[in-house]
């Protein structure tokens, strides 16, 4: 559990979520790295701003500069790909838009990964958290549809699953959780807020606290899982 972080890295701190999060933790008093693929200006004076190329293991050397996070989340995603909206049924699937989905929700998070523990130290306690979606559940799934995102969630999930059992292995202190923020009025979410209750769509910065507290109250037993803004397992 860690209730005071001294230090945070954010992913995709330019969108919605990721710059909420970002001023969230600046605000309660953590330093931190706001990770983006182009230059981004942030106001608090806790932010520091770092331009990364996710393909480049390198590049991540510069996260530990003063020390290992407390704190990693990814809030990367994307839904909408130009003028191509989520499936409706079998034959609106295309293999380009389904390809890019995989490519920024599923591969590039667990690139991420795979960079970011390389370099962690084992005996250091941390949370790794990614943006995942209530969608991305096979059980919970009772609408069909959306056969890209579903998928590309679901594979997320299940690489969080199987990266926590490894690093559990190391680091008996760390936590690694999927996210799923609700939905938060940003552009990944504009084509579809006709049909949500104002009482559920949440603002960025109320979507970041939510997290901010379940993030608050996490331990090693839920290491693996997904959870919802109120910290309840979304089942697999």
């Amino acid at each position: 559990m860690i209730e005071d972080p001294k230090k945070v890295v954010i992913f995709g701190a330019n969108g919605a979520i990721g710059h909420a999060l970002s001023d969230h933790y600046a605000g309660a008093g953590a330093d931190v790295l706001a990770i983006t693929r182009e230059a981004h200006d942030f106001d608090h004076q806790n932010i520091t701003n770092l331009v990364i190329d996710y393909y480049d293991a390198q590049s991540f050397d510069a996260l530990f500069l003063g020390g290992a996070p407390d704190i990693i989340i990814t809030a990367l995603g994307a839904l909408c790909i130009e003028e191509k909206m989520p499936e409706k049924s079998l034959r609106d699937i295309s293999e380009k838009y389904m390809e890019e989905l995989y490519r920024i929700n599923t591969v590039v998070p667990t690139l991420i990964i795979k960079h970011v523990l390389a370099c962690m130290p084992r005996d250091h306690t941390f949370i790794f958290g990614t943006l995942s979606a209530r969608v991305g559940s096979i059980s919970d799934n009772h609408l069909g549809g959306w056969y890209s995102y579903r998928a590309s969630k679901a594979a997320l999930n299940m690489v969080i699953k199987t990266a926590a059992i490894e690093v559990g292995r190391k680091n008996k202190h760390a936590v690694m959780v999927g996210l799923h923020p609700g939905t938060v009025d940003s552009n990944l979410s504009k084509p579809f807020q006709n049909n949500v209750p104002n009482e559920k769509l949440f603002t960025p910065e109320q979507s970041a606290q939510y997290l901010a507290n379940v993030i608050a109250g996490l331990t090693t037993e839920h290491s693996g899982k997904v959870l919802d803004w109120k910290g309840a397992c979304i089942d697999p």
